[in-house]
């Protein structure tokens, strides 16, 4: 499983980046300063960072150009996020060496397709493994689900919504993070289509709906 270091001081931000990337199949490690994410890099290297420019403690640009001076982080794939929109920003920026450049506010559909897109142009292998949790197997490179040993169909939603769960065994996904991770960050729909969703997806899923477990007034745990 590929490994994404983002680097943000919006904790809001940051943990909707998170459940976005993580229901995609990454790895997410988050950091709100430059300065554990050095500590972090000196242990083990992610695969890409999104590195936000309005850090706390150091400015961005400065914290990617140190990156392309280290011989060992000189290819790592980084896209820069900022509420900055002016042309200099941006080029200042590519400049520096990024391979992207997202503005705020954006949307996770957006955002998961600049990674993807970022890590094909880098090279780096995007084969997923199999999720697994019961008798239930997620196959995320033929996106097929597979219930004790039958292949079963789901909607475009549903397969997502239980990617999500799969990715997150034993962690309570709340309901907004849900909607904005699988409708993007703009849904406006009510809570109940995550319910009705919800329904169906444990319907198809037999007996093994059951790991799907609601938690009152948070939101839901597969587990």
């Amino acid at each position: 499983m590929q490994t994404i270091y983002i680097v943000e001081d919006d904790s809001n931000i940051l943990e909707i980046e998170t459940y976005a990337l993580a229901g995609s199949g990454f790895s997410v490690k988050g950091f709100e300063k430059a300065q554990p994410f050095y500590d972090a890099l000196e242990k083990d290297l992610p695969d890409l960072v999104l590195l936000d420019i309005m850090l706390p403690d150091e400015d961005g640009i400065v914290v990617l150009r140190k990156l392309r001076a280290m011989p060992e982080t000189r290819d790592l794939p980084v896209i820069l996020v900022t509420a900055k929109t002016t042309e200099i920003d941006t080029v200042k920026g590519l400049d520096s060496g990024a391979d992207d450049y997202i503005s705020k506010p954006f949307g996770i559909l957006e955002l998961t397709s600049r990674v993807k897109a970022v890590l094909r142009r880098s090279g780096r292998n995007l084969v997923q493994e199999k999720l697994e949790l019961g008798k239930i197997v997620l196959e995320p490179d033929r996106r097929r689900c597979i219930v004790d040993g039958k292949e079963t169909e789901l909607t475009y939603k549903e397969y997502e919504l239980l990617s999500a769960f799969l990715l997150n065994v034993g962690i309570v996904m709340k309901r907004d993070v849900l909607m904005e991770r699988i409708w993007g960050i703009d849904f406006e729909g009510e809570s109940r289509t995550l319910d009705s969703h919800i329904k169906s997806l444990r319907k198809k899923l037999g007996e093994e709906g059951s790991h799907i477990q609601t938690v009152r007034n948070v939101g839901y745990l597969a587990k």
